[in-house]
């Protein structure tokens, strides 16, 4: 195969071409090798590969050459050096935390961030006595109010779960970095299909894979990508030794995904928005939350530093949980999960589900009330979608 350098192609021909190596058999498709262990010439060359003085493969814990190929592409999307996989879309966020972190320090995050984001920082890290303050997304003196002299990081959800919040990622670049802090944003709802965090400033981009990456909920996994130096002194050590390593079948099922990812993004796109625009004309619904919307308060900034404005719908109810059930009961083709950038449309009610074990007080300062449903809108016909939601309203 000949030997391409990716970085010249546009992300569409990244996602269906970079990081597959073919093998000697002329495989079109990207193979998957699943085995644990590899086999050496030599003693000297396992000792050789052992301590990293000759490049190839280990162990599949941390060396594996579908994960491989999936973290290549994902590096070149996002416009980033280095990327390394892992089990979870937490798995790499524990990553960043336990690579970069120790006790005593001191962390920024945003209040709109995923609920078990905020019990990773409170109840975890903050066991090892690394502290955490949750400041509001959009509020940039907030954050910059919170930086303390050992504050090592700034992270952020944009758009933010479930009110898709909209942080400024370039002006809070500048602030972590007159501060002597690290950025990192989570890329997890609009993917380096419609945005791309390196490239506006910030350090590091976590993913759950899981998700639109997949995008046909099929596997579970996560993703973190930076520079070569963030990953190979902070991270890489990490996930060699901790071991929240990425399968080879769930690495090539994201392959797979990423094939699609440019079309996928772009069709949930335009579905959102016309649900968004729909919601908004319904008497029964007080609210409707999504960056396409004029009436969204971050709609401009989302127009600079997105290419679409996402496939997430939130709308609020007058009548609380109550009523919020009733409506998410009520749907027949939508499914009933919290999880999110499936080919099919999803629907959950956050305040109960994936904001459920957080404090109603935390819910209620991120915004999150028991009348808020979201919507992971996905790619059946749009006017099967609204029928769907109105036997409800």
């Amino acid at each position: 195969m000949k030997d391409i350098d990716w970085s010249d192609y546009s992300l569409e021909t990244q996602a269906i071409r970079a990081g597959h190596r073919r093998t000697p058999e002329g495989e079109h498709s990207i193979p998957i090798f699943p085995t644990s262990s590899y086999v050496f010439n030599s003693a000297e060359e396992a000792s050789l590969r052992f301590t990293g003085q000759l490049p190839g493969n280990v162990y599949s814990r941390f060396t594996n050459p579908t994960v491989t190929a999936f973290q290549e592409r994902l590096a070149l999307m996002e416009k980033g050096e280095r990327c390394l996989a892992f089990a979870s879309g937490m798995a790499a966020i524990m990553a960043v935390g336990m690579g970069i972190l120790k006790a005593g320090d001191h962390v920024v995050c945003s209040r709109g961030v995923f609920g078990n984001t905020v019990l990773l920082f409170q109840n975890y890290f903050g066991k090892f006595g690394v502290e955490t303050d949750f400041v509001d997304l959009t509020d940039s003196a907030a954050w910059e109010a919170a930086i303390r002299p050992n504050t090592r990081f700034l992270f952020l959800e944009t758009p933010s779960n479930p009110l898709t919040e909209i942080a400024d990622i370039a002006e809070l670049a500048g602030i972590a970095h007159r501060h002597g802090c690290l950025l990192v944003v989570d890329n997890c709802f609009c993917t380096p299909a419609l945005q791309k965090p390196l490239t506006l400033g910030a350090d590091i981009v976590v993913h759950s894979a899981t998700k639109y990456l997949d995008g046909h909920g099929r596997c579970v996994g996560g993703a973190v990508v930076a520079n070569n130096e963030i990953i190979d002194k902070q991270i890489y050590p990490y996930l060699r030794t901790g071991g929240a390593t990425m399968s080879p079948f769930n690495a090539w099922t994201f392959l797979s995904g990423l094939e699609s990812l440019a079309v996928r993004m772009k069709a949930h796109c335009d579905n959102a928005l016309a649900l968004a625009h729909w919601l908004e004309r319904q008497p029964g619904v007080a609210k409707v939350h999504h960056p396409g919307l004029s009436s969204h308060p971050q709609h401009a900034l989302a127009k600079t530093q997105q290419s679409h404005f996402g496939a997430i719908v939130s709308f609020e109810l007058a009548g609380g949980k109550e009523q919020a059930w009733k409506l998410i009961d009520a749907t027949q083709m939508i499914s009933i999960t919290a999880n999110l950038g499936d080919v099919k449309t999803t629907i959950t009610h956050p305040a109960t589900t994936t904001h459920g074990r957080l404090t109603p007080e935390a819910r209620a300062a991120a915004g999150i009330r028991d009348g808020l449903v979201r919507v992971s809108v996905g790619l059946e016909h749009i006017e099967d979608i609204k029928r769907d939601i109105n036997r409800g309203l």
